[in-house]
C-alpha cells in the first residue's frame, strides 16, 4: 500500500488503522500502547488483520460520516452494494461518565442486492511473538488466545454464522449485519439492535463534539478533520496526549529511524492542546494538566521530556525482531530510550499552555496554587540548565549542543512566568524573573547568529541550518518585521526546501542525513513566509501540501521529497496541529497588505 491509505477510528482508549479496501491492519488493546491484536501494518504475513474481500468487486471507496471519526468503506460490486462502518464506541452515559471500551465495531450496512463476500479473521495476539487459537466458543462468540508465552484473548462476537468466519466460507449479505471485536467478554447479549444503537450515540458523540469547534471562514473542513485527529490521540483516562498511534513506521523506507510514538511528549501534548484550546475545546486542557500536575516530580527534580500515557517513567525500548517491519524497514521497535534525554525546550512549550490557561479561565485557589507551585519549579530547573546543552528539539541521540530553539523555549519559560506573575499581581517574581529573560536574549543574539549565512543557526558556534528556528516569531522572541528574522527565513528556505517540502536540518547526525521531508516543517516555513508579508506564496504553498495528504486528509510525520508519499508513525500530532494552525492564521488575515517590506529590504 502506497502513500499511507488508512482511515483511523478511535475512542480516546485506543485506535485502530482500516485500509482504503476495508482491511483492518492495526489495533492494540485494551489500550494504545498495548500490544498490537492485529500488525499487517508492520509484517504483512505474520502481523494479523480482519479483510473482507468481496467476490464481485467492481471498485471501493472510503470516506468519513462527516463531522464524525465513524469510517464508511463502500463496496460496489456485481451483485449488489453495501458498506463496511467501523468505529470505537464513545459517548456519554446517562451518569455523565464516557462510555469507551476496548471495542471495535465493524458494522455491515446492506445497501441493495445480495452482494457476496468472504471474512478473514486473522488475529495475532501480542504483537505476534506466539501463536494465536481462534476458537469457537459459543453462538455469536469467537475466542482467540495465546498457546505459549504471555497469555493474552480476544473476543469477537457476531451476527454472522462463526463458523462460516472461521472457514472464510462465502457469506451473502442480505440484511445489515455486525462484527464486534472485544478485549473484554461481554456480559450483555449483543445483537443487531444494541449495535445500531451504540453506533448511533457515538455518531452523536463526535457530532456534538464537532458542534464545539470554533468556525473559521477558511479551510474549516481541514481544520475539524485535523481537530478530530487530535482528540483521538487524547487518551480519557490520564488526559496524556500520544503523538501517534503506531510505532516503526520509518522516515525512509528500508532506513533504521523507526521509532515508538505512542507516549505523550511534554512538547507535542503541550503544544495540542494548546490549539485545541484555541477552537474551544477547554475539557482536554484541564485534563492534561490535571496529567502534568500528576506527573511533575518534587520541586527542582527533573522533569523528563516524555512520559508513559498513564504517567510511565520509564520507557525502555526493545526491538521485535520476528517482525519484517514496514515494507521491510526494520527494526519494530517497542518502548523509546529518548526517555533518558535532556531537552531544554520542553519547559518553555509547557509554560506557553499554562500561560493561555491562566489568560482565559478563572482557576479555583487551589489549582492557581498548584500551577504556580510548577511555574517556580520549572523556572527554577531552567535558570539552572539554560547555559548548559541539550539533545534538542529532534531528539539528537549523539553529542550534546546548545541549540538555538532550547535557549529560545528557555526565554519563552522565563517570558511565560513574568507574564503568569503580571497576570497574579505578584511583583516580586516579575521583578526577579524578568533579568533571566533578558539575560537569554542576549546571549541567544550574540551566539546564535551567523553573519556568513545571514540567520540563526542551529546551535552555537554553527552555520547548519535547522526548520525550529523558524519558530522563534511564533513565541514572540523576535518581530516578524525584524530583518535578521526574515533573513533567516528566507535563508532557511533557500537552503532546507527542495521540491516544496522541508528539511529538518541537512547536517549529518548520528543516523546519517536526513532523507525525508519532516510534514510540519513545511508548514512552520508556510507560517513564517506568510508572517514576513509573503502571503500568496504561503497560500500557494499550503495548498499544494494539502493535496499530499492521503485520501481521507490525514497526514503521518514525514513525506518522501520525489514520490512525496507520506512516511513516518501516522496520523502524526504534529502535523495535524500545524494545519490547524496554519488554517487559522490564513483564516483570521482579513488585511492583505502588499509585499513591499521585504522588497525595501532587498531580501
Amino acid at each position: 500500500m502506497k502513500n499511507l491509505n488508512y482511515g483511523v477510528v478511535g475512542n480516546c482508549r485506543s485506535a485502530a488503522l482500516i485500509s482504503e479496501n476495508g482491511s483492518l491492519d492495526w489495533l492494540c488493546l485494551p489500550q494504545f500502547d498495548s500490544s498490537s491484536a492485529f500488525a499487517k501494518i508492520l509484517d504483512k504475513d505474520k502481523g494479523g488483520s480482519f479483510e473482507v474481500i468481496p467476490e464481485k468487486l467492481i471498485r471501493s471507496v472510503q470516506y468519513y460520516k462527516k463531522n464524525t471519526n465513524i469510517l464508511h468503506t463502500r463496496f460496489v460490486c456485481k451483485d449488489g452494494t453495501f458498506e463496511l462502518v467501523d468505529f470505537m464506541p464513545r459517548y456519554i452515559t446517562e451518569n455523565n461518565d464516557y462510555y469507551s471500551p476496548p471495542d471495535l465495531v465493524r458494522y455491515f450496512k446492506h445497501i441493495k442486492g445480495k452482494p457476496t463476500f468472504r471474512i478473514h479473521y486473522n488475529p495475532k495476539l501480542d504483537y505476534a511473538r506466539n501463536h494465536t487459537k481462534n476458537k469457537h466458543a459459543q453462538v455469536g462468540f469467537i475466542k482467540s488466545y495465546t498457546t505459549s508465552g504471555t497469555y493474552d484473548s480476544l473476543y469477537l462476537y457476531t451476527s454472522f454464522n462463526c463458523d462460516s468466519i472461521l472457514n472464510q466460507d462465502i457469506i451473502r449479505l442480505e440484511k445489515h449485519e455486525f462484527c464486534l471485536i472485544s478485549y473484554n467478554q461481554k456480559l450483555l447479549k449483543q445483537t443487531d439492535e444494541r449495535i445500531y444503537l451504540i453506533l448511533q450515540r457515538t455518531k452523536t458523540y463526535w457530532l456534538n463534539w464537532s458542534e464545539k469547534t470554533k468556525i473559521h471562514p477558511k479551510y474549516k473542513d481541514e481544520i475539524n478533520r485535523s481537530a478530530l485527529v487530535l482528540k483521538l490521540l487524547n487518551y480519557q483516562k490520564s488526559g496524556a496526549v500520544l503523538a501517534a498511534i503506531t510505532t516503526s513506521l520509518p522516515e525512509t523506507i528500508g532506513e533504521v529511524r523507526n521509532w515508538d510514538y505512542r507516549f505523550c511528549w511534554i512538547r507535542d501534548g503541550s503544544m495540542v492542546v494548546k490549539i485545541l484550546t484555541q477552537l474551544g475545546h477547554y475539557k482536554v486542557a484541564k485534563r492534561y494538566l490535571d496529567f502534568i500536575m500528576d506527573i511533575i516530580p518534587e520541586k527542582k527534580e527533573k522533569v523528563q521530556i516524555m512520559y508513559g500515557i498513564n504517567g510511565e517513567k520509564k520507557l525502555s525500548e526493545y526491538v521485535l525482531d520476528h517482525l519484517a517491519g514496514y515494507e521491510g524497514s526494520k527494526p519494530v521497535r517497542v518502548g523509546n530510550a529518548a526517555y533518558k534525554q535532556k531537552q531544554n525546550d520542553i519547559y518553555g512549550i509547557l509554560l506557553d499552555l499554562i500561560h493561555q490557561q491562566f489568560e482565559l479561565f478563572e482557576n479555583s485557589l487551589e489549582h492557581t496554587e498548584e500551577l504556580c507551585t510548577i511555574v517556580r519549579s520549572i523556572v527554577n530547573v531552567v535558570d539552572e540548565n539554560w547555559r548548559k546543552p541539550d539533545r534538542g528539539i529532534w531528539e539528537i541521540r549523539g553529542k550534546s549542543l546548545h541549540f538555538t530553539f532550547s535557549k529560545v523555549m528557555c526565554w519563552v519559560a522565563f517570558d511565560r512566568a513574568v507574564k503568569i506573575s503580571r497576570l497574579l499581581k505578584s511583583d516580586y517574581y516579575v521583578n526577579k524573573w524578568t533579568p533571566y529573560r533578558d539575560a537569554v536574549k542576549e546571549d541567544i543574539m550574540k551566539n546564535a547568529w551567523s553573519e556568513k549565512k545571514q540567520a540563526f543557526t542551529q546551535h552555537y558556534g554553527s552555520d547548519d541550518l535547522d526548520a525550529s528556528v523558524l519558530l522563534m516569531e511564533n513565541y514572540g522572541f523576535i518581530k516578524a518585521t525584524d530583518e535578521k528574522y526574515i533573513s533567516t527565513v528566507l535563508t532557511i528556505q533557500k537552503e532546507l526546501e527542495h521540491d516544496g517540502l522541508m528539511y529538518r536540518y541537512k547536517n549529518q547526525d548520528d543516523f546519517g542525513t536526513p532523507k525525508s521531508a519532516f510534514t510540519i516543517c513545511s508548514f512552520w516555513l508556510i507560517n513564517s513566509l506568510f508572517k514576513i508579508g509573503r502571503k500568496k506564496e504561503a497560500k500557494e504553498k499550503f495548498d499544494i501540501l494539502m493535496s499530499y495528504s492521503n485520501h481521507l486528509g490525514l497526514f503521518a510525520e514525514d513525506i518522501d521529497f520525489e514520490t512525496k508519499r507520506m512516511l513516518g508513525n501516522f496520523p502524526q500530532a504534529y502535523s495535524h496541529l500545524a494545519i490547524i494552525e496554519t488554517a487559522i492564521n490564513f483564516s483570521e488575515d482579513e488585511d492583505e497588505k502588499p509585499e513591499g517590506l521585504i522588497e525595501q529590504l532587498n531580501l
